[in-house]
């Protein structure tokens, strides 16, 4: 090797930007972009094509730029077009698009055959992008509609056959888990759906406790009582909210001692009503053993999301049930203490506590 070689080839190496080549990294796509001497050929970091040699790459930050110094677009990573994850979002939205046209639900096989791939690729790119399956988002976006045509008035039946079902039976099956209640009763803003609440105080402050027929719907914490019962008529605006009676406080008081005594357990029957993304997240969530700490980037490879971290908060921000849900056992990556809807104090101290224990 020459002496200019060996020059070419160790300024190269120091270059930052070598090593997200050498390692492929899909996270530096975009960020700049390099070529070989030897083919006269730019890539994407993240070509699968076989290693160059440091003393004949060069870096470009733009594609543009590569090709106005001659070099062609490699055939296999295909640099001059988008990067591959966009092409990938653009491709699910068009999807999204054409499951809420869709009066009926379309198969995984039918959303492939639209996009021009197989059942196997399309299922994993939909789950990645969306965190859910194709049939996934179809049902969710099917109950959304049903929920849509309750709020506007109209009939029950209209509701259920407007939003795709096939027939009443088979959306009376699944009402339950769609609404939350009957679809009479959701008709009318939750009236006549009966609610049971109570107020306790623990060592974090106010607590209150709530349970509809089916359990547990909602766990508040605040320094506030009052604020407690307001957010509560807020989530359940028409529903009957009803004192808890001597039998209810007991659970009260369960949820009070699982708080300052995290060790016991909390086996309480839940009533989780929310996105199918966001009831992944909290199964999730439910199955990190106390005294144990997640990122939000593990709970989103854990159900098989990678890329849907944000997303995870985002489900952690809107879980109504404190304690029972525990999304105060959830971090950032660097293990440090990120946001928490009822306080971060709260979370550093529900977190010691279950250590301790």
């Amino acid at each position: 090797m020459s002496r200019k070689t060996e020059l070419l080839a160790a300024a190269t190496a120091k270059d930052p930007r070598w090593a997200a080549v050498v390692a492929r990294d899909p996270k530096a796509d975009g960020a700049f972009f390099y070529a070989v001497r030897t083919t006269g050929v730019y890539c994407r970091p993240s070509c699968a094509a076989r290693a160059a040699r440091p003393e004949h790459t060069v870096f470009f930050t733009t594609a543009t730029e590569a090709e106005r110094a001659g070099f062609r677009p490699c055939l296999r990573c295909r640099p001059d077009q988008p990067p591959l994850k966009v092409q990938h979002a653009a491709l699910v939205a068009e999807l999204c698009r054409l499951i809420g046209r869709s009066e009926r639900m379309l198969s995984l096989a039918e959303l492939a055959s639209h996009a021009r791939m197989s059942t196997y690729h399309l299922h994993r790119i939909f789950k990645s992008v969306t965190g859910v399956t194709p049939r996934a988002y179809a049902a969710a976006h099917r109950a959304e509609n049903v929920r849509t045509g309750l709020r506007r008035n109209a009939s029950v039946t209209e509701a259920i056959y407007g939003a795709g079902y096939l027939s009443s039976g088979r959306f009376y099956e699944a009402a339950d888990q769609v609404l939350g209640m009957t679809p009479t009763a959701y008709r009318s803003g939750g009236a006549h759906t009966q609610i049971r609440f109570a107020i306790g105080e623990c060592s974090l402050g106010s607590i209150l406790v709530a349970a509809s027929e089916r359990g547990v719907c909602a766990i508040l914490m605040d320094d506030d009582p009052d604020k407690l019962v307001r957010d509560l008529q807020d989530r359940f605006s028409r529903a009957e909210l009803i004192g808890g009676d001597a039998e209810f406080e007991q659970l009260v008081s369960t949820v009070v001692g699982f708080v300052d005594a995290p060790g016991q357990g909390l086996d309480l029957p839940l009533d989780v009503r929310g996105t199918a993304f966001q009831q992944r997240v909290w199964q999730a969530l439910r199955e990190i053993p106390a005294g144990e700490t997640r990122s939000y980037s593990a709970i989103a490879t854990r159900i098989g999301a990678p890329k849907a971290a944000r997303a995870v908060a985002q489900a952690c921000a809107a879980n109504p049930l404190a304690v029972a849900i525990p999304c105060h056992r959830v971090v950032r990556t660097d293990g440090c203490l990120s946001g928490y809807r009822w306080g971060i104090d709260r979370k550093a101290e529900l977190l010691r506590k279950e250590r301790k224990a």
